[in-house]
């Protein structure tokens, strides 16, 4: 699917897979490296010694999936206060989430996501209007736990917003208006929202145009703005779920002639869950 996105921009993407949970009182954090050309060092058995935690390690080109017996929150101080070259793609129980700058098919085979197996995945390919080339700004933006989101369209009050998040201790990493969305959500969640509720928030407090792709460990949800100008497909099997920007990304999925299709209603939640 998201190599047939490829034609509408491809100068990066990237792809958030919900799998694996990791272990009772462990978190899961993709780690991205600011210098390429870097190796990961001794990072393992620093972070041992620094949290006296049980660390595991997988390397996926310049990233790295890390599993380790301590919070999120204690992971990221260490690493700001120990390694600040290093940046945390994203966190949580199940996610794991890879981007770069580049193709598609090659960020596919990169990170050898096409044998990753898993319940859900959000992914995203484009061709950057709105902010830097570069791996940090590339989608999927991740700005709590187990949660991403990706974005077509545009914001008009995100430096703002961003501002406003930020005195509410909502962090992050770029300039990129998408990651202000995912961070709106963020917040409206750790105050006590559902999934929908933030969503329901986003239609009143972000002005802009926009089709969002939201993960959660439990699922994902698609919203467009009121005024829907960005196009959206989805079709639904008894098997599967599938949305995309073009049907074409849907077509060659298995049973996909027989599938339910519609354009998703403006301003209306659709979410689907493990239950």
């Amino acid at each position: 699917m998201l190599v047939g996105m490829g034609d509408r921009g491809l100068d990066s993407a990237g792809l958030a897979v919900y799998r694996d949970p990791a272990p009772p009182g462990s978190i899961k954090m993709t780690l991205h490296r600011s210098r390429p050309n870097d190796g990961w060092g001794n990072l393992k058995n620093a972070l041992e010694m620094g949290l006296s935690a049980t660390v595991s390690c997988d390397e996926y080109d310049d990233h790295l999936l890390l599993r380790a017996t301590t919070s999120a929150d204690e992971l990221r101080n260490w690493l700001k206060k120990n390694r600040p070259d290093i940046r945390v793609v994203g966190a949580g129980e199940r996610i794991e989430l890879f981007k770069k700058a580049g193709r598609p098919e090659e960020i596919v085979a990169a990170y050898r996501l096409n044998t990753l197996d898993g319940t859900h995945a959000v992914g995203h390919t484009r061709m950057a209007t709105e902010s830097a080339v570069t791996t940090q700004h590339s989608h999927p933006f991740s700005t709590g736990l187990d949660l991403c989101l990706v974005h077509n369209g545009s914001l008009s009050n995100h430096n703002r917003l961003r501002l406003w998040l930020m005195r509410r201790d909502i962090e992050f990493e770029t300039d990129n208006d998408t990651e202000v969305a995912a961070g709106y959500l963020t917040y409206c969640m750790r105050e006590g929202a559902t999934l929908k509720e933030a969503l329901e928030a986003a239609l009143i407090e972000l002005d802009g145009f926009f089709t969002f792709a939201v993960g959660t460990k439990d699922g994902f949800a698609v919203l467009r703005d009121p005024v829907a100008c960005k196009p959206a497909v989805m079709a639904e099997t008894d098997d599967w779920v599938a949305m995309a920007s073009e049907f074409r990304s849907i077509a060659h999925l298995p049973g996909a002639n027989d599938a339910h299709i519609w354009e998703p209603i403006p301003a209306t939640v659709y979410s689907w869950g493990h239950a």
